[in-house]
């Protein structure tokens, strides 16, 4: 019979036992010790060895050349590297490395189906790049709620107790960092204390001037705003209150919260089908209309920024699942137009097909050319479907039907990627290793006081 004839199932191979091998020197227990000292001895020269090796990180390249190499590169790779040995780990954690390495999106902070705050990495794989429990807020505060987040930095409510009934504060943090400070009560103008006004913040803060952010909250009065904005400024530590420069028939949409802040001037959307803006100091108020002809007329408008520009997109649950991008081509004279028309229904598929998508062993991500005509589409009429973001560095969106399926869509290549295997609205993460601003010191103690004998809020 040859070589590996009469072969068993899962290549398994019937062959011949060879002859066991006799020790001529197995009754002799000095040769025995001997043969295992020996071996030991090799054993702790090997691990020497290995030792050795990992705490050279790199024989050939200087720790200051090193350092500049890492410097430039993205943080999720920093955090891989972590893993090589104890001195890559140190020199990867420098805060001077992380705060110049480029910085782009890394994942999505979002809530479960047990309201409970989750992370998902980019790449859908591997431990959360941050810890979402947020456990340094946690030595203070035992109930925590995210009310934004803004290029890095996460806008929080927070209770010292675990009621929301006691007071509350809201906290500006830096999950990358772990830095986080307390911001002074909003309080109620004199005159408008008999009016239940209600603060809706919106956190802005730009990662390439860390100096400061800003937190704007527009006064609410019952369904409607009263006109009123409290602005926050990290540079002053205070808040100021100006009266809004938008039309009276304009209500910010508070339900989605869709806003950008874009070059200084915060965006936000409403329930009239456009955008108000306002700098961060509040003296330049704008409104823009979204894009003429919209689909359809009770979907909503989302809005977000990539690559430097403003970009709106709704998707046509109603009919046909039809996807529409546009981008401000034209900001002085509010000129969109329509970059991409995707259809989503040919993104997502049946859980059956799912099979048909390549996916690759080595990072555990499906790919589908959606120019291949794989499966059937599903066409559930009451099948919606979401895109809750935009990549800031590239064309790439991402979207969600709502159940069971959250993925990425490269409009250049048309290649889908799947992010996870839940429906997750996620709020964009990019990390920020920025110090924080001296005058973002204030504490819990500079948040009781009160001004003009009004309560804070």
């Amino acid at each position: 019979m040859p070589p590996g004839g009469g072969g068993c199932r899962h290549g398994s191979t019937a062959q011949d036992h060879p002859p066991a091998t006799v020790l001529r020197d197995e009754g002799d227990p000095l040769l025995v010790l001997a043969r295992l000292a020996s071996q030991e001895k090799k054993q702790k020269q090997h691990e020497y060895e290995y030792e050795q090796e990992q705490e050279q990180p790199a024989v050939s390249i200087p720790e200051g050349p090193l350092a500049e190499i890492l410097a430039r590169v993205p943080y999720r790779s920093l955090c891989r590297f972590k893993c090589v040995s104890k001195p890559w780990l140190a020199l990867c954690s420098s805060r001077d490395i992380c705060k110049r390495s480029p910085q782009t999106l890394s994942g999505f902070f979002y809530y479960d189906s047990d309201a409970l705050l989750s992370f998902c990495n980019l790449n859908g794989r591997g431990p959360p790049l941050v810890d979402p429990s947020l456990p340094f807020l946690r030595e203070r505060y035992k109930l925590i709620f995210v009310k934004g987040f803004c290029a890095g930095l996460l806008l929080c409510t927070c209770w010292e107790s675990c009621s929301m009934g006691g007071e509350s504060h809201y906290v500006v943090c830096n999950p990358a960092t772990k830095e986080w400070t307390v911001l002074p009560p909003i309080v109620i103008p004199a005159e408008e204390v008999s009016h239940r006004l209600h603060p809706i913040p919106y956190l802005g803060f730009d990662a390439t001037i860390p100096t400061c952010f800003a937190v704007f909250a527009p006064l609410r009065k019952g369904q409607s705003d009263s006109g009123i904005v409290a602005i926050y400024s990290s540079q002053t530590g205070q808040w100021t209150y100006v009266q809004s420069k938008w039309s009276a028939r304009t209500h910010i949409d508070h339900v989605r919260k869709r806003h950008v802040l874009l070059d200084g001037t915060m965006h936000l959307t409403t329930r009239q089908k456009s955008i108000v803006t306002v700098d961060m100091e509040g003296k330049v108020w704008r409104e823009i209309k979204m894009p003429d002809r919209l689909p359809s007329n009770v979907d909503i408008v989302s809005i977000g920024k990539s690559q430097g520009r403003l970009y709106a997109w709704q998707i046509d649950n109603r009919h046909d699942r039809q996807l529409y991008i546009w981008v401000l081509d034209d900001y002085g004279t509010g000129k969109w137009i329509l970059k991409h028309t995707v259809n989503v229904l040919e993104l997502f598929r049946r859980p059956g097909s799912i099979s048909v998508f390549s996916v690759y062993p080595d990072c555990n991500v499906g790919v589908l050319n959606d120019r291949e005509k794989i499966g059937k589409p599903c066409r559930n009429g009451y099948d919606t479907y979401d895109m809750f973001a935009v990549h800031p560095d590239c064309n790439v969106i991402f979207l969600t039907d709502k159940k069971k399926m959250t993925i990425s869509y490269n409009l250049d290549n048309h290649k889908v990627e799947i992010i996870c295997t839940e429906s997750i609205h996620g709020l964009p993460y990019i990390p920020c290793f920025a110090e924080l601003p001296v005058n973002w010191s204030l504490r819990v103690g500079a948040a009781s006081s009160t001004q003009n004998g009004t309560p804070p809020l």
